[in-house]
C-alpha cells in the first residue's frame, strides 16, 4: 500500500462529507430557483415552519353571486280560455257562494261587511274600478276580512259592443287597481250584465282571471222590497249555488236588510259559505 493511499476508513469519512456537500450545494440552487423572480417553482415543499404556504387569495369572481343561475320567479299558470262561465262551485258539499257588484260604495259596503263579519263568513266582491280607485280602504278591508275581491270592470259598460282594446283596457285597469292596493292581481271577473263573448273570455284569461257568472239572481238592483230578496235567495238555495247582489250602483239598503235576515237563516239551515278555490 502507497503512503497517499487513503485508508479504507479515512476514505468512507471523505465520500460522506462529499456527498454533504453536493446535497448543500443542490439546496442552495433549489432556493435560487424558486426565489428567482419570473421563474415558476418546481420543488416540492421543504419542511419547516418557514416554508408554509400563505393561503390563496379570493378571487373576485368567487365573490359575485351567481345571479344569472338563480330559479326564475314562479307565476301562476294562465287559466284556459272558457266558452262560458262558472255557474256553481262544484263539489262544494252543502256550501253557497254570496257575491256582491258594482261596488265598493261607502254608503253600502261597510254595512255588509259588518254583516258577514258579524256571522264570520267570507264573500266575493266584484268591483268597478271608476269606484274602487275612489274607495281603495274598503278593498284592503275586503282582502283583510279573507273575502276575494274580483274585477268587474272599470266603468260596467256592455261588453259585447267594445273591440277588444277596449274590452282589455276595462279589465286591466281594473286588474292594476286591485294588485296596487292588495299587492296581488284578481283571480275572478265577472262581464257586467253577464253578457260574456269570446273575446272577453279570451282577456280575461290571458289576464290570468277565471269567469263567474251565478245561479240565483236576487234582483235587488230592482229594489223589490227586502222580502222579495230574502225569499229569492231562501227559494233558490242549494249547495253549489252561486247568489248574485250588489254593494252599489244605487240604493243598496234593501240589500243590506236582506243580507241581515237570509244570512242567519242558510247558516242555521246547514249551509256552509264560502269563497271559491283557484
Amino acid at each position: 500500500m502507497k503512503k497517499d493511499q487513503p485508508l479504507p476508513g479515512r476514505r468512507s469519512m471523505f465520500r460522506i462529507a462529499a456527498c454533504l456537500g453536493a446535497a448543500a450545494v443542490g439546496g442552495l440552487l433549489v432556493s435560487e430557483r424558486a426565489e428567482t423572480p419570473g421563474r415558476t417553482r418546481t420543488a416540492g415543499p421543504v419542511a419547516g415552519p418557514s416554508a408554509a404556504a400563505a393561503p390563496p387569495k379570493a378571487t373576485s369572481y368567487r365573490l359575485r353571486p351567481m345571479t344569472a343561475f338563480a330559479p326564475p320567479v314562479l307565476r301562476r299558470a294562465k287559466p284556459p280560455v272558457r266558452r262560458r262561465p262558472f255557474l256553481e262551485v262544484p263539489d262544494a258539499g252543502r256550501a253557497m257562494v254570496l257575491t256582491f257588484d258594482d261596488g265598493p260604495d261607502p254608503r253600502y259596503t261597510p254595512d255588509i261587511l259588518a254583516v258577514l263579519r258579524e256571522h264570520e263568513v267570507r264573500a266575493m266582491f266584484f268591483v268597478c274600478g271608476e269606484m274602487a280607485t275612489d274607495n281603495r280602504d274598503l278593498l284592503r278591508e275586503m282582502a283583510a276580512d279573507g273575502h276575494v275581491v274580483g274585477n268587474h270592470t272599470w266603468s260596467h259598460p256592455l261588453i259585447p259592443t267594445l273591440p277588444p282594446s277596449r274590452i282589455r283596457d276595462q279589465l286591466g285597469r281594473t286588474s292594476e287597481v286591485i294588485e296596487k292596493t292588495l299587492g296581488e292581481a284578481p283571480l275572478w271577473y265577472r262581464a257586467p250584465y253577464g253578457a260574456w263573448n269570446r273575446h272577453s273570455f279570451e282577456i280575461g284569461a290571458d289576464l290570468g282571471m277565471e269567469p263567474l257568472g251565478w245561479t240565483v239572481d236576487t234582483l235587488d238592483w230592482m229594489r223589490p222590497g227586502t222580502s222579495s230578496i230574502v225569499r229569492r235567495v231562501l227559494r233558490g238555495a242549494a249547495p253549489g249555488v252561486i247568489v248574485l247582489s250588489h254593494d252599489a250602483g244605487g240604493n243598496r239598503s234593501q240589500s243590506v236588510s236582506a243580507l241581515r235576515r237570509y244570512l242567519p237563516e242558510l247558516l242555521e239551515d246547514g249551509y256552509r259559505i264560502t269563497v271559491p278555490r283557484r
